[in-house]
């Protein structure tokens, strides 16, 4: 049983914790339930659990049935893949573990409110991390063949700049001369004993800036790239390197699946107190890469950060388990959502140190 002395703090929980009484009126929420739920502790408390979270479909019937037997038993239930309606508009799905709290001065219930598709991304953490070892030495070997051609790369730019006086040429060499040496450094690092990264404080948009004007150079006239940025994000602690590429990969995977008149939406924005890997952060940077492409199949969704895993025949498969890799490192994670017509991929970085 959850020990709720009056020192417990169930802030300090990462599972979404609600206390309702036995008419079904919320008593208090944790931070966790508050985010899930998209409410604050100030409009839930003293209302109906059913004005928080509207049960959908025929769940509906049998969640009331679940929960009025806990309360009138005094036993554990559990309810599962129950459909939430949020007051915001939200749809969520959920599993609930009822608890009633059996104490002389506390009749209260307790619910442990988990969503499924964490639940499922928890499942599937093991096969991620199995295949991110594969990926680790394929790309090993990858860099030991890609290191001796960014030299030459890097000569022939200097050579170009050099022939011709050309000012636009200049701008051009330039850029090729920078992302060698970026290439380089991220190769170094790569091989290297740890694989460390070179965390640097750094405003976020000073990167999604530099891949913009990348995949722009890269795609000449087909591809259109609108800018959504919050301006009120704070700098942070990252590898501006390893970040580049990452958001490189994302951003070069959707113009070539998305072909001529390709648009792409790069938006940025702040998500607090959001849990990533287990661990709570009170500020997350959510990069929100969008594109208008034909979409990803739906049979490949489950395991597009996979290595070797594409649906494009050209494809190597590895960029977006490198992507992954990148976040991963940076104790962070990419999401993507896809249909045809929009498909988003979100970036999520830690921009503070862990906290209990």
């Amino acid at each position: 049983m959850m020990n709720l002395s009056p020192s417990f703090d169930l802030d300090s929980l990462t599972t979404a914790i609600i206390l309702i009484d036995e008419h079904g009126v919320v008593d208090t929420l944790n931070q966790s339930a508050q985010v899930l739920l998209e409410t604050s502790l100030k409009k839930a408390m003293g209302n109906p659990l059913d004005e928080l979270a509207q049960t959908l479909g025929e769940g509906a019937i049998l969640w009331h049935e679940t929960l009025s037997s806990a309360i009138r038993t005094r036993l554990p239930a559990v309810s599962r893949d129950l459909k939430l309606s949020l007051k915001t508009g939200k749809e969520i799905s959920v599993d609930v573990v009822i608890t009633p709290l059996n104490d002389e001065q506390d009749s209260r219930i307790l619910l442990e409110i988990s969503p499924l598709d964490r639940a499922r991304a928890i499942s599937e953490t093991a096969d991620l991390r199995e295949a991110q070892h594969r990926l680790h030495n394929v790309v090993k070997g990858m860099a030991h063949e890609v290191k001796n051609p960014l030299g030459g790369i890097r000569g022939a730019a200097q050579l170009m700049a050099r022939k011709f006086d050309d000012r636009e040429l200049d701008e051009y060499a330039n850029i090729i001369i920078s992302e060698v040496d970026r290439l380089q450094a991220l190769v170094d690092r790569m091989l290297g004993p740890r694989e460390s990264l070179d965390k640097r404080r750094l405003n976020i948009h000073e990167v999604t800036e530099r891949v913009r004007q990348l995949i722009e150079a890269e795609a000449h006239k087909g591809l259109s790239v609108t800018r959504d940025y919050d301006p009120s994000l704070p700098e942070f602690s990252a590898d501006a390197g390893q970040l580049t590429q990452a958001l490189l990969n994302i951003m070069r995977n959707a113009w070539e699946a998305s072909g001529d008149d390709c648009q792409i939406t790069i938006k940025t924005r702040s998500r607090r107190q959001f849990t990533l890997n287990g661990h709570r952060h009170k500020l997350v940077c959510a990069i929100d890469i969008i594109d208008n492409g034909p979409g990803i199949p739906s049979d490949l969704m489950s395991s597009i950060f996979l290595p070797m895993v594409t649906s494009r025949p050209e494809g190597s498969g590895l960029g977006l388990s490198i992507a992954q890799l990148t976040l991963t490192r940076h104790g962070g994670v990419i999401q993507a959502v896809s249909e045809p017509g929009h498909t988003c991929f979100t970036l999520l970085v830690p921009m503070e140190e862990l906290y209990d």
